[in-house]
């Protein structure tokens, strides 16, 4: 297949890639980047329609990546060959592989999610830092979650860091983004237990019964959670805390709290 090859810092596409940075211009034509090896392919593993794949034989770590990009243009991608210097100006990471796609992006409702009978979720609200929501992903991949549901958001499911932040399983975990009273009353609807996490809870994570229809409900980065999910949750649990600190990072308490309830549920 023809593949046109840029070099110039100043060619069109260069400029469109480095506004898709930003989150306006990502909103204003639907679609966001997709950076790295690891996730162009878990992209294509779960039939996502890149529109445009750019590489840079330069940058390239290893020796897949070629085959990688056939992939992606059998299914539809245009390829676009850069020069060094063009791809260290659209890539966003400091040493990048040589890999950048251009996906679609897609809004998924409540109504769309597929639960089973004995629904495990994972709701955030107003969660701040894109690190953390790709690494809540992340977390809520490995443990096996059903779904995440982001509540109120302060921060873009499209940000480039949640993408490299969660390693690309943004593609494989259902995420809708919510408003928090639809949720609760969605989730009231089917029977399904909301589990607040606080530091001021009394119960401990590990004595409360997290099996069964269950959402583990985490709070943002500097507040917690709001004042209506503390007072519409059905139980509050902590994490228990031995030195001075009263809290922990969002990511790494979600990582907590969802492996207990994987080992109470397994």
């Amino acid at each position: 297949m023809f593949v046109e090859k840029i070099t110039s810092l100043q060619n069109p596409r260069v400029k469109q890639l480095v506004k898709l940075r930003d989150r306006r211009p990502r909103d204003e034509a639907g679609v966001f980047l997709v950076e790295g090896y690891r996730e162009v392919r878990r992209a294509l593993e779960k039939g996502v329609k890149l529109q445009e794949i750019y590489f840079s034989p330069e940058w390239f770590l290893g020796e897949n990546e070629p085959a990688l990009i056939a992939e992606a243009q059998a299914a539809g991608a245009q390829a676009f060959e850069l020069s060094k210097e063009a791809f260290a100006k659209v890539a966003y990471r400091e040493r990048p592989d040589g890999l950048l796609a251009v996906a679609p992006q897609w809004k998924r409702g409540l109504e769309d999610l597929a639960l089973k009978p004995q629904p495990f979720l994972l709701v955030v609200e107003a969660i701040e830092k894109p690190g953390n929501l790709g690494t809540i992903l992340r977390s809520a991949d490995a443990a096996g979650v059903d779904a995440l549901i982001v509540c109120d958001p302060v921060t873009d499911l499209f940000n480039p860091n949640v993408v490299r932040a969660s390693t690309g399983v943004l593609f494989s975990v259902p995420v809708v983004v919510a408003e928090s009273g639809p949720v609760r009353a969605w989730l009231k609807e089917r029977g399904i237990r909301a589990v607040a996490t606080t530091p001021a809870a009394k119960e401990l994570h590990t004595n409360t019964d997290l099996r069964g229809p269950v959402a583990i409900v985490m709070g943002s980065e500097q507040y917690g959670l709001s004042d209506f999910w503390l007072k519409e949750s059905d139980a509050q649990v902590r994490i228990p805390m031995a030195g001075q600190a009263d809290s922990l990072n969002v990511a790494m308490a979600t990582i907590i709290t969802l492996f207990e309830a994987v080992r109470q549920r397994g």
